[in-house]
């Protein structure tokens, strides 16, 4: 008669069990899944999602299931809900805000550093300028000059409006460029940068004028369609940008600490 004997009976080892196994959740296979039909078009911008009973019906999950998976795709950005009776769940359509929001969130999340932040500007800027004065329209000169006004009008006494419009200068420069990906990034980053540039005593007089003069510069250079010439005053006006915001952020050399010295033992 023959008998099956066990690897540990035949071998004295015993044999390794398969490990721990990890079995995604249904709401994320499901999230998953739309959002792949998403992004492969199936759903365009507007189109409403199939509703909860009718995913319930076809997928066999669970209501709460089906529900954690659509509010997955909701912190993407990628649908949104509309409320009321003939209301449900739609695609949504993507733009910068959302990315922006997206990298606000990890910035704050992680702790990016300052000087971070402003590196990431001085690589993208002047790249965004030199392709602005290749690929800006008529339209989009227009738009600069105008910001371009404003912000020579707010520099002289409405700081606040002064930092939006310089924001608002930034955006319509990354949108010259006509390359979506740097417009994204750009416009997240000038975000950021105006969260810190309302850091008191950074906007100073002098401030305001560098800016005014550096973007009128920039301007000229866009207009003239002169690429090499945009990309070498954006780098200075980030520097010089930097250079300022350092020196605003960081206490003087020759402060001196009020706190008690420790007493030296007898």
């Amino acid at each position: 008669m023959t008998t099956w004997n066990s690897p540990e009976t035949t071998t004295g080892a015993a044999v390794p069990g398969p490990g721990l196994i990890n079995v995604p959740k249904s709401c994320d296979v499901l999230a998953e899944r739309l959002q792949q039909q998403i992004l492969d078009g199936q759903y365009a911008p507007g189109a409403p999602l199939p509703t909860e009973r009718d995913l319930v019906n076809s997928t066999g999950l669970s209501r709460g299931s089906v529900r954690e998976a659509l509010r997955i795709l909701e912190t993407q950005g990628l649908v949104r809900t509309r409320p009321g009776r003939y209301g449900g769940t739609v695609v949504a359509q993507l733009n910068d805000d959302i990315l922006g929001e997206h990298i606000q969130r990890f910035a704050k999340i992680r702790g990016v550093p300052l000087h971070a932040i402003v590196e990431a500007r001085q690589a993208l800027e002047p790249t965004v300028a030199y392709l602005a004065a290749r690929n800006r329209t008529p339209e989009d000169l227009a738009e600069l000059v105008a910001i371009s006004a404003r912000l020579d009008e707010s520099a002289a006494a409405d700081v606040p409006r002064f930092l939006e419009e310089n924001a608002n200068w930034h955006a319509a420069l990354a949108k010259a460029s006509h390359n979506d990906l740097l417009r994204a990034f750009t416009t997240s980053i000038s975000d950021l940068m105006l969260e810190v540039s309302r850091i008191e005593n950074f906007a100073s007089d002098e401030v305001r004028t560098l800016v005014t003069l550096a973007h009128r510069r920039i301007l000229a250079a866009i207009a003239a369609g002169d690429g090499d010439a945009a990309r070498r005053r954006s780098v200075r006006d980030i520097e010089a940008y930097a250079k300022h915001l350092a020196a605003a952020v960081q206490p003087p050399a020759n402060t001196r600490s009020t706190a008690p010295k420790p007493r030296k033992k007898p």
